[in-house]
């Protein structure tokens, strides 16, 4: 039944580990940008920035925009923000606006976001999360599905040319 493992099937096993690894990793960093986004959202002061450049890029093979901004706090200092970058599909609402509301929490890890945009922008943020970790249990199905399908079948490298008749599929 079980014919012997080529080494490079193994390593490529091995690496393969990497994509439910990467996912795992992606959906934790999700996961804490949205929870960061609703803590600046709950928690930050309110202020009014000044919009200093806008950029949207609606190319077919990439798309991306950004926003920077001069915000006047009450305090008297100026805190700036050169290319915010924002999800693409966000970036509709503030186009053409000279000025926004903006929520500022002063050393956080999202220091600054927009008012308009950040409640959608924080649950995103997770359900991006969601999305990866579900992809993440996907991969890892698949490749536990594939090493006991190579421990029971054996290295299909390493199995001999099968007789005619004997092939399942030459049976149909």
């Amino acid at each position: 039944m079980s014919g012997k493992t080529s080494v490079y099937l193994l390593t490529v096993s091995r690496v393969l580990w990497v994509i439910p690894v990467a996912l795992v990793l992606l959906a934790a960093n999700q996961l804490k940008v949205g929870f960061d986004l609703r803590q600046t959202l709950m928690e930050g002061e309110s202020a009014v920035a000044a919009v200093t450049a806008f950029d949207r890029v609606d190319r077919a093979d990439v798309t991306y925009g950004y926003v920077s901004l001069r915000i006047s706090m009450e305090d008297g200092s100026v805190l700036t923000r050169d290319e915010m970058p924002l999800p693409y599909s966000l970036l509709h609402r503030i186009e053409g606006r000279d000025s926004l509301d903006v929520l500022v929490l002063r050393g956080a890890a999202q220091e600054v976001i927009i008012e308009l945009v950040a409640a959608a922008q924080w649950r995103l943020a997770l359900i991006q999360s969601a999305m990866a970790f579900v992809a993440a249990m996907m991969a890892m199905a698949g490749l536990l599905a594939w090493g006991r399908h190579l421990r029971r079948q054996g290295d299909p490298a390493t199995r001999g040319p099968q007789r005619a008749g004997t092939d399942r599929r030459s049976a149909v």
